[in-house]
């Protein structure tokens, strides 16, 4: 039980990869983080959903996939940024939902994710960040990236309402849920101790866990 697999879920602009890069750093905790600045997808995508959606749903499955199999290979504890069920739970349901990819494109992509998640073994713990539309679109603002900053509110609510689907529903692992407005666990140690303190309850012999 010393080896951890942390796995932070949340909606774009929610606050999880510098959540998972604070608490990589605590608990010394390799991390894995979501591929954006390399993604060869993901500009293309914004501006043409319906075009790119199969694409770059292909590419963040196969990266997370990868992640995951290192992870469980791994003597070492993981945190994860962003998890392989949300890809198929999440963005994939909504994009078909909103008619931005077609149903034989979906149907083609559930089955190859069923295939692929039979060879993994679940995190240990998922932490999801959940944020009102108003916050994320705050963070999406502040870190600037521009082919995000045109995201409309009802993709952002639409992500919104699936997450809490899948959330309600998952029966995997252990689940924390964490109302992130109002923290800002960057630039405020009492927040982020409020999340420590959170994960670490969450979890069986928290004696075990290892800060520097």
């Amino acid at each position: 039980m010393s080896k951890r697999f942390i796995a932070i879920a949340g909606n774009i602009g929610s606050g999880k990869t510098t959540l998972t890069k604070l608490l990589s750093a605590r608990y010394q905790w390799q991390p894995y983080y979501e591929v954006v600045n390399d993604n060869p997808y993901l500009a293309d995508f914004y501006s043409d959903m319906r075009r790119w959606s199969l694409q770059l749903q292909i590419f963040f499955l196969s990266k997370r996939f990868q992640a995951h199999q290192e992870i469980t290979r791994s003597s070492s504890s993981a945190i994860q940024d962003r998890s392989i069920y949300e890809d198929v739970h999440i963005f994939a349901r909504t994009l078909f939902d909103s008619e931005n990819m077609s149903t034989r494109d979906y149907q083609n992509y559930l089955q190859l994710y069923e295939n692929m998640v039979q060879f993994l073994t679940p995190p240990d713990l998922v932490v999801y960040v959940h944020r009102s539309v108003d916050g994320l679109k705050e963070r999406i603002r502040e870190r600037g990236r521009h082919y995000e900053q045109d995201i409309s509110d009802d993709y952002l609510a639409r992500l919104n309402e699936r997450y809490d689907e899948w959330i309600s529903n998952y029966k995997i692992g252990k689940v924390l849920t964490v109302e992130a407005d109002g923290l800002d666990w960057k630039h405020k140690g009492e927040d982020l101790e409020y999340i420590c303190e959170s994960i670490e309850s969450s979890l069986e012999q928290p004696e075990l866990f290892t800060t520097c």
